[in-house]
């Protein structure tokens, strides 16, 4: 896969260039310092299966460098790499069009298992299963499992609520839901609030992301 890694700490630039090349996903990684970097380089007409950036790096500028790319490259699949972000700036990146959040706090293990969800046309996003929250980038994770449930952890959905569930990973409304699978809008709801409640989630977008990291996904 190609790949437009940047970030501006070399020292840490450097070690993950050299992780992803040695990984099943035998990366062709090209690099950038800073957002400046990032536009050149998507000026000069190379298409990249991915860019990862840098949260705090020269010209992001809270999350303006990312607008600005997505504006100018509508159809690039771009995530937020951080070592200092907090939840609600992961949630505007999100809200921006951002394929994923990858905190530097995971390990390699969780950070190939993020970047292949995303490759694979999923939102991605590292949730600590401890808190029920988004993963923080500022705390350090000794567990390699951190990012996604505990291999014994059952979500207990009824056959109904799993077909719900399919559509909400979609991104489908609820009348899209209550059209495809026959039912009336506020059956749907009721299936949804049934969902958020079992995946231990406060609405529908964190209970899609919740089933991501279950591997509840058909």
């Amino acid at each position: 896969m190609k790949l437009l890694l940047a970030d501006d700490h070399a020292m840490f630039r450097d070690a993950l260039v050299d992780y992803l090349q040695r990984t099943e996903l035998n990366a062709d990684v090209t690099i950038a310092k800073d957002m400046n970097e990032v536009m050149e380089v998507m000026q000069g007409g190379d298409k990249f299966d991915l860019v990862m950036l840098d949260f705090r790096m020269p010209g992001m500028d809270d999350l303006r460098g990312l607008e600005s790319l997505l504006e100018h490259y509508p159809d690039t699949r771009a995530v937020i790499l951080s070592g200092m972000a907090r939840t609600k700036d992961v949630e505007k990146a999100m809200d921006m069009g951002a394929a994923g959040y990858l905190p530097k706090t995971l390990t390699g293990k969780a950070l190939i298992n993020g970047i292949n969800k995303v490759m694979a046309g999923e939102k991605y996003v590292a949730i600590d299963y401890n808190t029920n929250e988004i993963m923080a980038s500022s705390k350090g994770h000794e567990d390699e499992d951190a990012d996604v449930a505990d291999s014994g952890a059952k979500a207990d959905l009824t056959p109904r609520e799993s077909e719900v569930l399919e559509f909400l990973l979609r991104g489908a409304s609820n009348k899209e839901i209550a059209r495809s699978l026959d039912l009336q809008v506020v059956t749907v709801k009721l299936h949804v609030r049934g969902i958020c409640r079992k995946l231990g989630a406060k609405n529908r977008t964190q209970a899609a992301l919740k089933a991501q990291q279950m591997g509840l996904t058909g």
